[in-house]
């Protein structure tokens, strides 16, 4: 992607996902899961994400602001999610919401879309501006329902322990 050489980018970024879905298959189908992998996996993911957008920005093929909406989304919600295991509550794993997991749909649906609008298949740029704003849209309101429901249960969980 530094250099601007997307079609290989585009075989790359499918090669992990598809290892990444059938890594996590075989984990959950033969229960080789991990607390390792259970906390590396999803870093591993986010990570990959973030470098795919952090470089679409430099690039000029996202806004920046879409970048900063992604940022602001991710780190809230491992600060909020470290400070709540370790000062109110240790939490082994939670799932993702479906707001959530479509939203991660949509963010990765964007990075196919643009690796391989520059390489393979010219899609509509109006399709692309749609799916920014759908992309931008879903990661706040993903964002605001983690806020949401963590708050929510730190309340819950202080009522529990003043009625102790």
């Amino acid at each position: 992607m530094l250099e601007k050489n997307y079609e290989y980018a585009l075989y790359i970024a499918t090669a992990a996902g598809f290892s990444d879905l059938l890594d996590g298959f075989l984990a959950r189908r033969f229960g080789w899961e991990g607390r390792l992998g259970r906390i590396l996996d999803p870093i591993a993911d986010k990570f990959m994400m973030l470098c795919c957008y952090l470089l679409f920005a430099v690039q000029g093929l996202i806004p920046n602001w879409l970048l900063i909406v992604v940022l602001i989304r991710d780190i809230s919600i491992i600060t909020g999610g470290v400070f709540y295991h370790y000062a109110i509550l240790k939490v082994d794993r939670e799932s993702p919401s479906l707001l959530s997991k479509f939203n991660t749909v949509l963010q990765i649906l964007l990075i196919v879309v643009i690796l391989s609008h520059y390489s393979i298949y010219q899609f509509n740029e109006a399709f692309i501006d749609v799916l920014i704003y759908l992309v931008t849209f879903f990661t706040v309101a993903s964002g605001l329902h983690y806020v949401y429901y963590w708050f929510n249960k730190a309340v819950d969980e202080n009522k529990k322990i003043q009625n102790e």
